[in-house]
Formats: C-alpha cells, structure tokens, sequence
C-alpha cells in the first residue's frame, strides 16, 4: 500500500528552485534512502517531504490526501521527522524530550499522563537508550543524543518518519544501531522510513530504494540492485582517482603508476596488499585471478593491469603465458599467501619462474622456499620492497 507519494515536485527557497522533476511513492515498510554529494539538494527534499518548506511546484501526498490539507495534530499523528540541527535541551532529561513527542496525543495542557509515561519508556527501550532515562540530555554523547532524538520521533507514533543525515558524526557502531532500529521497525511495525545518507555502503545494504540527487536533479530512483553500480556512483559523487565497487561495497584507490611489482593474488589473500601498495603510490600488476575471485573484483576497480581466468577453470595456457611475461618484466614478486588448489596451481609456476630468473621474490608463507624473503606481516612489506 503506497503511504507517501511525490508528483511533479519541485523544491528549493524563495522561488528559486533547487531541485525539480522529483517523482517517488513508498509503500507501507519502505525504507528509501537519498543518496548524493554536499550541496546536491537532499536536505532541502527533506524539509519539503517533511512539510518544514512548502514545495515550489507540484504535489506531495500522505495516504492519498495533499500535505497542504491535512491538519497540524493528524499529520504529527502521522509524519515523525529527525533533522541534523543539534536541539539545546540544557536542563532536560532524556525522559523529558522523549515525552515531548507525545504532544499529538495529548490535550490542550499537554498533561502527560502514565499511559504517556509507558510509551516513552518503550520508545527508549527500542532505541537502547532506556538507561539514558535519567540523564541530562546535554551531557549525552552524539550516539546517545540521537537515540533520545529517534525515540522522541517514534513516541509520536508515527506511520512515517522522515531523517536527515542520521548518522552524522555517529561511530560506525552507533550508525549500525540506529540503522537496525529502523530496519527492524520497518518490518514489524510497517514504519515507512524515508532518509538521506552518506554512507553508500549502508544504504545499499539496509535501504529498499534509493534517490540518487546530483546537480538540482534525481539521477534515478530505484532499488540499490538495479540503481546503483560503479559508474553511476562515480559520475555521482564526481569521483576521478578512485571507484566504487558495489560487490565489496569499497571505494578503491585507482592505480596507474608504473610498474616494476607483481603480485600473485587470490582468495582475497592479495586485496590487502593492493591496498597498501596504491596508499604509498607503488604501481604493480597482478595475477592469475579467477573473474569470481575478491582479488578480481578489486584489481578490477582499481583499473590495474591484470591476468585473469574463467570461473572454476583451470589457468589456461595463454592466461600463463601472459602472466609470465608480466613477470618477466618485473623486478619484485609478491606471493600474497594464497591458497593453492586444483585451477590456480599454475601461479605456483609463476613463483618458480621468477626464482629461476633471480627475480626478487617476497612471500607471506613461511618456510616455502629459501631463496625467497619471507615477510612475516603485511606492515613490514614496504620496508622490504623499499631495501
């Protein structure tokens, strides 16, 4: 059942429009994230949606009646909304800002009665935060002062909350709590949520549709299956030097330097080692990875020179031979430590080769071969390349 719908919408301040052509509905449940960079708009489609700025143009509708229309206590009974602007509450409890949220269910004098009382101590118990009860809001940490704020959103009892930028300045525990909150309300209770964020990795992984805002416009709406992939997020965010990977859910440091190292990845054991090499601007190329291998997809994001094979297929001959004139024009191997089996055993050639050839070769396995240097852990690896 479609809760919340937006047509033809327009936003912006005095007239002047900021973003145009907006065009969603959420159902009964929904979560929907607006994903884009500063500056782009997201918060003033918040402060529309929440009915804080009237639109510029167009239409918004709670269960099938216009924003404009509904009154002041039905739509608090309805709409909940969170925004970023830190509320001074210097001599209150968190007991006392919670119950502030009950004000739609109250009568002219704003008694709050222990019927209230119940349902601001539940409202706490579902955030985490009913031992903050007592405390003074204004000794809270950010985490805290944000579940007391969700709390006193989720005491209105509403059928829609709209946030702006949750988890700004929340550690990444205090992120995933509140994130789980509204997830888990979502669910059972049918909560239609809709929030900005700039965590792309979490709204692919909680969120059921996501607005992609860039530029005064919606670049697309839809789930983060269909929406949201490496090309997209770059153009996005205008991201030149790296690339998102919506696999790993990891934004990836291109590397083009020249390169003079090769690593003999796999499993996920060489992904590290990409990393630390492009923080410190060392090109290298890589090799032989299987196209649904961790190894793969990084390399690939990070537009690295490569040899590559199949899904479960045992390295093929030309694959081989690519690979070894790779290393033969390196003066650095890097075994990553990788698993040895059945359809990679030929990297193993890769790693005899360059030892025949006096190439310096560096392994993470310990013992395996006394011409070889072994690294004991990945933190002095640089050291060793740089002797």
């Amino acid at each position: 059942m479609i809760v919340f719908k937006a047509e033809n919408l327009s936003v912006g301040y005095n007239g002047v429009k900021a973003v145009s052509n907006i065009n969603f509905s959420a159902k009964q449940g929904e979560i929907i994230c607006l994903l884009g960079p500063n500056g782009a708009g997201k918060t003033t489609i918040i402060r529309t949606l929440s009915g804080l700025l009237p639109p510029i143009e167009g239409e918004i509708h709670i269960n099938g009646k216009s924003l404009s229309t509904i009154n002041k206590k039905l739509l608090a009974q309805t709409l909940s909304v969170v925004l970023t602007e830190k509320p001074s509450f210097d001599v209150m409890t968190a007991f006392d800002v919670v119950s502030l949220g009950r004000f739609p269910h109250t009568g002219f004098f704003g008694t709050i009665t222990k019927e209230h009382e119940i349902k601001v101590v539940e409202a706490l118990k579902t955030v985490g935060a009913l031992n903050l009860i007592d405390k003074y809001f204004h000794i809270l940490s950010d985490g805290e002062r944000q579940k007391v704020m969700l709390a006193r959103a989720l005491v209105q009892e509403p059928q829609i909350i709209i946030l702006d930028e949750p988890t700004t300045h929340l550690d990444i525990n205090h992120k995933i709590e509140l994130l789980n909150t509204l997830k888990n309300l979502s669910r059972t209770a049918k909560l239609t949520v809709i929030l900005s964020l700039h965590e792309i990795d979490l709204a692919l992984k909680y969120c059921d549709k996501v607005m992609l805002v860039e530029n005064k416009k919606v670049l697309s709406f839809g789930s983060p299956e269909t929406t949201v992939n490496g090309e997209t997020i770059n153009k996005l965010y205008g991201i030149k030097n790296a690339s998102f990977n919506p696999i790993t859910s990891s934004i990836e440091l291109k590397n083009s330097e020249k390169s003079n190292i090769y690593v003999i990845g796999g499993c996920g054991f060489g992904t590290p080692i990409y990393r630390l090499l492009s923080k410190y601007n060392l090109g290298f190329s890589t090799g032989i990875l299987h196209e649904n291998d961790i190894d793969y997809e990084t390399a690939k994001t990070m537009s690295l020179r490569l040899q590559s094979e199949k899904p479960f297929q045992k390295i093929s001959k030309i694959s081989f031979e690519k690979a070894l004139a790779a290393v033969a024009s390196s003066d650095i191997i890097i075994d990553s430590g990788f698993p040895i089996g059945e359809t990679n055993e030929k990297n193993l050639n890769l790693l005899n080769y360059a030892v025949e050839k006096n190439k310096r070769v560096i392994t993470f396995r310990k013992y395996f071969n006394s011409t070889m240097s072994y690294c004991s852990n990945k933190d002095a690896l640089i050291d060793f390349i740089l002797r």
